[in-house]
Protein backbone atom coordinates (compact mmCIF):
# COMPACT_ATOMS: atom_id res chain seq x y z
CA UNK A 1 0.00 0.00 0.00
CA UNK A 2 1.35 3.19 -0.66
CA UNK A 3 1.79 5.99 2.00
CA UNK A 4 0.09 9.00 1.96
CA UNK A 5 2.02 12.18 -0.02
CA UNK A 6 2.85 14.27 2.78
CA UNK A 7 0.56 17.19 2.57
CA UNK A 8 1.81 20.54 0.90
CA UNK A 9 1.46 24.14 2.20
CA UNK A 10 1.55 26.50 -0.60
CA UNK A 11 1.69 30.01 0.21
CA UNK A 12 1.55 33.19 -1.96
CA UNK A 13 3.29 36.32 -1.90
CA UNK A 14 2.61 39.63 -3.40
CA UNK A 15 5.08 43.00 -3.35
CA UNK A 16 3.98 46.40 -2.81
CA UNK A 17 4.74 49.09 -5.83
CA UNK A 18 1.52 51.04 -6.39
CA UNK A 19 -0.30 51.05 -9.01
CA UNK A 20 2.21 48.64 -10.78
CA UNK A 21 0.00 45.93 -8.58
CA UNK A 22 -1.98 45.71 -12.54
CA UNK A 23 1.13 42.86 -13.24
CA UNK A 24 0.93 40.65 -9.88
CA UNK A 25 -2.73 40.63 -10.39
CA UNK A 26 -2.53 40.09 -14.28
CA UNK A 27 -0.62 36.73 -12.87
CA UNK A 28 -3.36 36.04 -11.17
CA UNK A 29 -5.70 36.27 -13.47
CA UNK A 30 -4.11 33.88 -15.40
CA UNK A 31 -3.64 31.10 -12.40
CA UNK A 32 -7.27 31.34 -11.79
CA UNK A 33 -8.08 31.03 -15.38
CA UNK A 34 -5.89 27.75 -15.59
CA UNK A 35 -6.90 26.18 -12.68
CA UNK A 36 -10.51 26.89 -12.73
CA UNK A 37 -10.28 27.53 -9.16
CA UNK A 38 -10.03 30.83 -6.98
CA UNK A 39 -6.78 31.78 -5.67
CA UNK A 40 -8.59 31.80 -1.80
CA UNK A 41 -9.01 28.00 -2.57
CA UNK A 42 -5.38 27.41 -4.04
CA UNK A 43 -2.91 28.67 -1.17
CA UNK A 44 -3.11 28.41 2.35
CA UNK A 45 -1.43 31.32 3.70
CA UNK A 46 -1.23 34.71 1.35
CA UNK A 47 0.89 37.89 2.34
CA UNK A 48 0.67 40.77 0.75
CA UNK A 49 2.59 44.54 1.42
CA UNK A 50 0.67 47.46 -0.10
CA UNK A 51 -1.13 47.17 -3.02
CA UNK A 52 -0.05 43.41 -2.89
CA UNK A 53 -2.28 43.84 0.58
CA UNK A 54 -4.88 45.49 -1.18
CA UNK A 55 -4.71 41.93 -3.74
CA UNK A 56 -4.30 39.72 -0.52
CA UNK A 57 -7.34 41.29 1.22
CA UNK A 58 -9.72 41.68 -2.34
CA UNK A 59 -8.91 38.23 -3.44
CA UNK A 60 -10.04 36.28 0.27
CA UNK A 61 -13.14 38.85 0.93
CA UNK A 62 -16.03 36.79 1.21
CA UNK A 63 -20.00 36.84 -0.13
CA UNK A 64 -22.18 36.26 2.23
CA UNK A 65 -22.36 32.64 0.77
CA UNK A 66 -18.95 32.10 1.05
CA UNK A 67 -17.45 32.51 -2.02
CA UNK A 68 -14.92 35.29 -3.31
CA UNK A 69 -16.63 38.34 -3.37
CA UNK A 70 -13.62 39.54 -6.20
CA UNK A 71 -11.76 37.63 -8.78
CA UNK A 72 -8.10 38.54 -10.02
CA UNK A 73 -9.92 40.33 -13.26
CA UNK A 74 -11.62 42.49 -10.35
CA UNK A 75 -8.33 43.37 -8.93
CA UNK A 76 -6.78 44.91 -12.28
CA UNK A 77 -10.13 46.62 -13.31
CA UNK A 78 -9.78 48.42 -9.47
CA UNK A 79 -6.82 49.42 -10.79
CA UNK A 80 -7.12 50.78 -14.04
CA UNK A 81 -11.19 52.26 -12.80
CA UNK A 82 -9.79 53.54 -9.39
CA UNK A 83 -5.81 54.34 -9.77
CA UNK A 84 -6.99 57.80 -11.06
CA UNK A 85 -9.28 58.45 -8.42
CA UNK A 86 -6.60 57.56 -5.60
CA UNK A 87 -3.71 59.26 -7.03
CA UNK A 88 -5.21 62.44 -7.77
CA UNK A 89 -4.14 65.44 -6.27
CA UNK A 90 -6.41 69.10 -5.94
CA UNK A 91 -4.58 72.10 -7.73
CA UNK A 92 -2.95 73.37 -4.91
CA UNK A 93 -1.00 70.16 -4.03
CA UNK A 94 0.39 70.33 -7.67
CA UNK A 95 2.48 73.83 -6.39
CA UNK A 96 6.29 73.38 -6.43
CA UNK A 97 7.42 72.25 -3.09
CA UNK A 98 4.04 71.12 -1.59
CA UNK A 99 5.62 67.66 -1.39
CA UNK A 100 8.51 69.31 0.92
CA UNK A 101 5.70 70.26 3.40
CA UNK A 102 2.73 67.86 2.83
CA UNK A 103 2.27 64.58 1.88
CA UNK A 104 1.41 64.14 -2.24
CA UNK A 105 -2.17 62.78 -2.36
CA UNK A 106 -4.84 63.55 -0.16
CA UNK A 107 -6.53 60.08 1.88
CA UNK A 108 -10.14 61.08 0.91
CA UNK A 109 -10.13 59.17 -1.98
CA UNK A 110 -7.88 56.19 -1.39
CA UNK A 111 -10.38 55.65 1.37
CA UNK A 112 -13.51 56.10 -0.10
CA UNK A 113 -12.17 52.91 -2.53
CA UNK A 114 -11.33 50.96 -0.08
CA UNK A 115 -14.87 51.16 1.75
CA UNK A 116 -16.83 50.55 -1.08
CA UNK A 117 -14.55 47.68 -1.75
CA UNK A 118 -14.37 46.00 1.79
CA UNK A 119 -17.05 47.77 3.33
CA UNK A 120 -17.43 46.21 7.12
CA UNK A 121 -16.09 42.94 6.20
CA UNK A 122 -13.87 42.28 8.88
CA UNK A 123 -9.87 40.22 8.90
CA UNK A 124 -11.29 37.74 10.60
CA UNK A 125 -13.40 36.31 7.86
CA UNK A 126 -10.97 36.44 4.98
CA UNK A 127 -11.30 32.91 3.04
CA UNK A 128 -8.04 31.65 3.72
CA UNK A 129 -4.98 32.90 6.25
CA UNK A 130 -3.58 36.18 5.41
CA UNK A 131 -0.93 38.40 6.55
CA UNK A 132 -0.72 42.10 5.67
CA UNK A 133 2.40 43.92 6.54
CA UNK A 134 2.92 47.28 8.07
CA UNK A 135 5.02 49.69 10.23
CA UNK A 136 3.71 51.24 13.51
CA UNK A 137 5.49 54.76 13.90
CA UNK A 138 4.86 55.24 17.79
CA UNK A 139 6.09 51.57 18.70
CA UNK A 140 8.82 51.63 16.08
CA UNK A 141 8.71 48.15 15.04
CA UNK A 142 7.26 46.11 12.14
CA UNK A 143 3.49 45.48 12.28
CA UNK A 144 1.62 42.11 10.93
CA UNK A 145 -2.19 42.13 10.01
CA UNK A 146 -3.17 38.37 10.85
CA UNK A 147 -6.44 36.65 10.29
CA UNK A 148 -5.42 33.87 12.28
CA UNK A 149 -4.97 36.49 15.13
CA UNK A 150 -8.04 38.49 14.31
CA UNK A 151 -10.33 35.00 14.83
CA UNK A 152 -8.58 34.73 18.35
CA UNK A 153 -10.97 35.77 21.29
CA UNK A 154 -8.62 36.48 23.31
CA UNK A 155 -6.77 39.07 21.15
CA UNK A 156 -9.43 41.80 20.40
CA UNK A 157 -6.79 44.74 19.06
CA UNK A 158 -6.54 42.87 16.19
CA UNK A 159 -9.99 41.86 15.09
CA UNK A 160 -9.26 44.96 12.55
CA UNK A 161 -11.68 45.80 9.56
CA UNK A 162 -10.38 44.83 6.31
CA UNK A 163 -10.53 48.59 5.16
CA UNK A 164 -7.80 49.31 7.67
CA UNK A 165 -5.31 46.90 6.94
CA UNK A 166 -5.46 47.66 3.16
CA UNK A 167 -5.45 51.43 3.99
CA UNK A 168 -2.20 50.66 6.67
CA UNK A 169 0.19 48.49 4.48
CA UNK A 170 -0.38 51.01 1.29
CA UNK A 171 0.01 54.37 3.47
CA UNK A 172 3.73 55.16 1.91
CA UNK A 173 5.57 57.82 3.17
CA UNK A 174 5.53 60.94 1.01
CA UNK A 175 2.34 60.02 -0.87
CA UNK A 176 0.00 59.45 1.90
CA UNK A 177 -0.31 60.29 5.77
CA UNK A 178 -0.02 57.57 8.11
CA UNK A 179 -2.91 55.65 8.94
CA UNK A 180 -4.54 55.91 12.48
CA UNK A 181 -6.59 53.02 13.38
CA UNK A 182 -8.87 53.12 16.43
CA UNK A 183 -8.37 49.43 18.47
CA UNK A 184 -9.83 48.89 21.71
CA UNK A 185 -7.96 48.93 24.70
CA UNK A 186 -4.93 51.72 25.38
CA UNK A 187 -3.25 53.17 23.47
CA UNK A 188 -7.04 53.30 21.97
CA UNK A 189 -5.36 53.70 18.66
CA UNK A 190 -2.26 52.15 15.98
CA UNK A 191 -0.26 54.51 13.90
CA UNK A 192 0.94 52.78 10.98
CA UNK A 193 2.91 53.36 7.79
CA UNK A 194 3.40 51.27 4.62
CA UNK A 195 4.82 47.88 5.18
CA UNK A 196 7.01 48.56 2.05
CA UNK A 197 9.80 49.99 4.93
CA UNK A 198 10.82 46.52 5.97
CA UNK A 199 9.09 44.07 3.68
CA UNK A 200 8.16 45.17 0.20
CA UNK A 201 8.67 41.75 -0.59
CA UNK A 202 6.90 39.84 2.45
CA UNK A 203 7.91 36.46 1.18
CA UNK A 204 10.53 35.57 3.98
CA UNK A 205 7.69 36.59 6.78
CA UNK A 206 5.23 34.35 5.12
CA UNK A 207 8.03 31.67 5.19
CA UNK A 208 8.90 32.31 8.58
CA UNK A 209 5.26 32.32 9.50
CA UNK A 210 4.37 28.93 8.39
CA UNK A 211 7.62 27.27 9.57
CA UNK A 212 6.72 28.60 13.29
CA UNK A 213 2.96 26.82 13.14
CA UNK A 214 4.32 23.36 11.57
CA UNK A 215 6.54 20.58 11.85
CA UNK A 216 10.21 21.20 10.46
CA UNK A 217 9.66 18.36 7.74
CA UNK A 218 6.45 20.14 6.50
CA UNK A 219 6.98 20.70 2.71
CA UNK A 220 6.27 24.17 1.25
CA UNK A 221 5.60 25.71 -2.01
CA UNK A 222 6.10 29.44 -1.99
CA UNK A 223 4.92 31.43 -5.10
CA UNK A 224 5.97 34.79 -4.87
CA UNK A 225 5.10 37.98 -7.49
CA UNK A 226 6.80 41.07 -7.97
CA UNK A 227 5.80 44.31 -9.34
CA UNK A 228 8.01 44.98 -11.61
CA UNK A 229 12.29 46.10 -11.28
CA UNK A 230 12.64 49.67 -11.82
CA UNK A 231 15.40 50.25 -14.64
CA UNK A 232 15.79 54.43 -13.89
CA UNK A 233 19.74 54.24 -13.26
CA UNK A 234 20.52 56.36 -10.64
CA UNK A 235 23.84 58.57 -12.26
CA UNK A 236 26.67 59.34 -9.73
CA UNK A 237 27.53 62.68 -11.00
CA UNK A 238 23.61 63.59 -10.44
CA UNK A 239 22.76 61.89 -7.21
CA UNK A 240 26.52 63.12 -5.58
CA UNK A 241 25.40 65.94 -4.51
CA UNK A 242 22.12 65.27 -3.60
CA UNK A 243 21.22 66.17 0.15
CA UNK A 244 17.85 65.33 2.52
CA UNK A 245 15.06 67.27 -0.08
CA UNK A 246 16.25 65.39 -3.50
CA UNK A 247 16.82 61.91 -1.55
CA UNK A 248 13.33 61.51 0.06
CA UNK A 249 11.68 59.95 -2.90
CA UNK A 250 14.44 57.89 -4.75
CA UNK A 251 15.68 56.23 -1.40
CA UNK A 252 12.07 54.49 -1.00
CA UNK A 253 12.45 52.92 -4.30
CA UNK A 254 16.32 52.10 -3.59
CA UNK A 255 15.48 50.58 -0.41
CA UNK A 256 12.47 48.75 -1.58
CA UNK A 257 14.65 47.48 -5.11
CA UNK A 258 17.31 46.08 -2.44
CA UNK A 259 14.63 44.17 -0.18
CA UNK A 260 12.82 42.70 -2.96
CA UNK A 261 15.98 41.26 -4.21
CA UNK A 262 17.44 40.32 -1.02
CA UNK A 263 14.26 38.24 -0.44
CA UNK A 264 14.92 36.53 -3.52
CA UNK A 265 18.19 35.82 -3.02
CA UNK A 266 16.88 34.04 0.48
CA UNK A 267 13.90 32.67 -0.38
CA UNK A 268 15.97 30.69 -3.59
CA UNK A 269 18.01 29.11 -0.92
CA UNK A 270 15.96 28.03 1.51
CA UNK A 271 13.84 26.36 -1.02
CA UNK A 272 15.28 24.64 -3.51
CA UNK A 273 13.62 21.78 -5.44
CA UNK A 274 12.56 19.03 -3.80
CA UNK A 275 12.62 15.63 -5.38
CA UNK A 276 12.60 17.03 -8.87
CA UNK A 277 9.18 19.60 -8.01
CA UNK A 278 10.35 23.14 -7.97
CA UNK A 279 9.60 24.61 -4.30
CA UNK A 280 10.09 28.41 -5.21
CA UNK A 281 8.38 30.50 -7.74
CA UNK A 282 9.20 34.40 -8.55
CA UNK A 283 7.40 36.18 -11.41
CA UNK A 284 8.91 39.36 -11.77
CA UNK A 285 10.10 41.15 -14.87
CA UNK A 286 12.03 44.62 -15.72
CA UNK A 287 9.57 47.51 -16.02
CA UNK A 288 10.45 48.58 -19.65
CA UNK A 289 7.96 50.52 -21.34
CA UNK A 290 6.29 51.98 -18.40
CA UNK A 291 6.95 54.43 -15.42
CA UNK A 292 9.07 53.06 -12.26
CA UNK A 293 6.40 55.45 -10.40
CA UNK A 294 3.96 53.65 -7.84
CA UNK A 295 1.15 56.75 -8.95
CA UNK A 296 1.57 56.92 -12.82
CA UNK A 297 -2.27 56.65 -13.54
CA UNK A 298 -2.08 58.03 -16.76
CA UNK A 299 -4.15 56.02 -19.47
CA UNK A 300 -0.57 55.55 -21.37
CA UNK A 301 1.09 53.79 -18.64
CA UNK A 302 -2.01 51.98 -17.45
CA UNK A 303 -2.03 50.30 -20.49
CA UNK A 304 1.66 50.04 -20.72
CA UNK A 305 1.61 47.69 -17.36
CA UNK A 306 -1.16 45.69 -18.04
CA UNK A 307 0.83 44.84 -21.53
CA UNK A 308 4.08 44.13 -19.23
CA UNK A 309 1.64 41.72 -17.04
CA UNK A 310 0.09 39.36 -20.45
CA UNK A 311 3.59 39.66 -21.13
CA UNK A 312 4.60 38.12 -18.23
CA UNK A 313 2.80 35.26 -18.64
CA UNK A 314 3.35 34.74 -22.08
CA UNK A 315 6.57 34.64 -21.50
CA UNK A 316 6.52 32.51 -18.17
CA UNK A 317 3.09 30.20 -19.35
CA UNK A 318 5.43 26.79 -19.03
CA UNK A 319 6.29 27.62 -15.24
CA UNK A 320 3.28 29.09 -14.41
CA UNK A 321 0.86 25.98 -16.53
CA UNK A 322 4.00 23.87 -14.00
CA UNK A 323 2.69 26.09 -11.09
CA UNK A 324 -1.52 24.96 -11.41
CA UNK A 325 -0.24 21.99 -11.74
CA UNK A 326 0.96 21.36 -8.48
CA UNK A 327 -2.01 23.65 -6.96
CA UNK A 328 -4.22 21.72 -7.90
Amino acid sequence: MQPEPEPLIKVLSVDGGGIKGIIPATVLAYIEEKSGQPISALFDLIAGTSTGGIIALGLTKPTPDGTPQYTAKDGVALYVQEGPNIFSRPWYRKIPGWNLIEERYPSGPIDEVLLQYFGDTRLKEALTDVIITSYDIEGRSPYFFKSRHAKDQTRPRDDFFMRDAARATSAAPTYFEPAKITVPGDPPYVALIDGGVHAINPAMCAYAEVRSLNPPEAKVLLVSLGTGENTEPLPYDEVKGWGEASWARPILDVAFDGNSDTVDFQSRQLLPADEGLVRYYRFQTPLEGASDAMDDVSEENLQALQDIGANLVADNQAALDELCAQLV
